[in-house]
């Protein structure tokens, strides 16, 4: 399973493919291992604007996906502002536009094993660049709960717009530990 990354201020693409399950945990693990990646070329970052789909695993009111989210933030102090696009609009984020060059690319190939597939993603280009494609090869249980009181938590660090609360929220950090 591929997750992408695209930078829009560079124009640069990782596209790390899970050996598991699709979770909050496996898009949040992508998300630090991106961020340890390229943390030294971003100067004084302090604040990640993510456009995302409001997928199943993903949307903004995945509890997983938000504890993760929180601790993520806490870690490294950076502010989070996540952007979804409303159902049937994802074709207006920058990535589909990527998968759609990976799908052409690979088109008609056989894609028999997971080595094959990074392969052919490692060798299309986006703007004249060959993706980073890395691996991550770790074990993520679907179902697992947040209890409520550490959602309470969570929540102390989620600004919700008012006018849009379900598709833009702010992740604030602070010292408060999110369990």
């Amino acid at each position: 399973m591929p997750l992408g990354i695209l930078n829009i201020a560079t124009g640069i693409v990782m596209i790390l493919f899970g050996t598991s399950y699709e979770t909050g945990d496996f898009w949040v693990d992508c998300l630090e291992f991106w961020w340890e990646q390229t943390k030294d070329t971003c100067g004084r970052v302090r604040r990640l604007v993510i456009r995302l789909d409001n997928g199943p695993v993903n949307a903004s009111d995945r509890k997983l996906f938000l504890k993760r989210l929180v601790a993520f933030a806490q870690r490294t102090k950076l502010e989070i502002h996540l952007v979804y696009y409303p159902p049937y609009h994802s074709k207006y984020n920058p990535i589909e536009r990527v998968w759609g060059i990976l799908e052409n690319h690979w088109n008609g190939t056989l894609l028999t094993n997971l080595g094959v597939a990074m392969k052919w993603a490692s060798t299309m280009t986006w703007k004249g660049r060959h993706p980073d494609v890395e691996r991550l090869d770790r074990e993520y249980i679907k179902g697992v709960k947040v209890p409520k009181a550490v959602m309470v938590q969570v929540n102390a660090h989620l600004k919700r717009s008012p006018t849009l609360p379900k598709w833009d929220v702010t992740i604030t950090p602070s010292i408060v530990n999110c369990g």
